[in-house]
């Protein structure tokens, strides 16, 4: 017993009285060991004014309207060249349906006048309409250097042409020299012959103006030749 007293006493002599510390220590919200992300502001974005922002919004916009200004979908002037001449070439294969119309108007005859060198250089051999018409089909048509706008009017008008067999057949069967049925044919043939004059001037005033002229009965049938 005396020694456990002896024991007590030496250490309440030797042992120093625990303090509670009052300091406190403010750890920061985001520690790097819990964040070791660098979520540090760049450079570049604080040397940057408002000002500065909105110069690269405005030069970003501005581009952007003169590549659409550029749009690739626009056509060049020897395309439009090339698909408005390419409209007179029904018109000079079907000029014999406009007989009975030239005739009976005379403001038609000083309209056809200016072409009738053209005309007669176009009917001066038999195959030239043939020859014209395997031209346009095989070096235009169906040649990818020319542009899609170029083949399909190039197209429009084979097709124009091909359907010209149509009245010619019937102006050989039947022919008729009087009656009924030469009106009838004269009716048919006026017919023809104004529906070629209003495409050609359709077609080339469209073409002109880098518009895409699309007649009727032969834009669809055009359209499914041309890839």
């Amino acid at each position: 017993m005396a020694m456990y007293m002896s024991m007590a006493n030496t250490l309440s002599s030797t042992a120093a009285p625990l303090k509670l510390s009052s300091c406190r220590r403010s750890l920061p919200l985001y520690s790097t060991s819990f964040l070791p992300l660098n979520l540090k502001t760049p450079p570049s974005l604080l040397s940057l004014s408002p000002h500065h922002h909105q110069i690269q919004i405005k030069s970003s916009h501005r581009r952007l309207i003169v590549a659409k200004s550029n749009d690739s979908d626009s056509v060049d002037i020897p395309d439009r060249l090339i698909s408005a001449v390419c409209y007179f070439y029904p018109f000079f294969d079907g000029i014999q349906y406009g007989k009975y119309v030239i005739t009976q108007f005379s403001f038609m005859e000083t309209l056809i006048q200016p072409l009738v060198p053209a005309i007669r250089v176009f009917k001066s051999f038999p195959f030239n309409g043939f020859l014209v018409f395997l031209t346009l089909y095989f070096v235009v048509v169906r040649n990818p250097n020319f542009s899609r706008y170029v083949r399909f009017n190039t197209m429009q008008v084979i097709v124009l042409d091909v359907l010209l067999i149509f009245p010619d057949l019937l102006e050989r069967t039947f022919n008729p020299k009087d009656g009924i049925g030469l009106d009838l044919l004269m009716s048919v043939d006026s017919t023809v012959f104004l529906f070629l004059l209003v495409s050609l001037i359709y077609g080339s005033s469209s073409c002109f103006l880098g518009q895409v002229p699309r007649l009727p009965i032969v834009a669809d049938a055009a359209d499914r030749q041309v890839m």
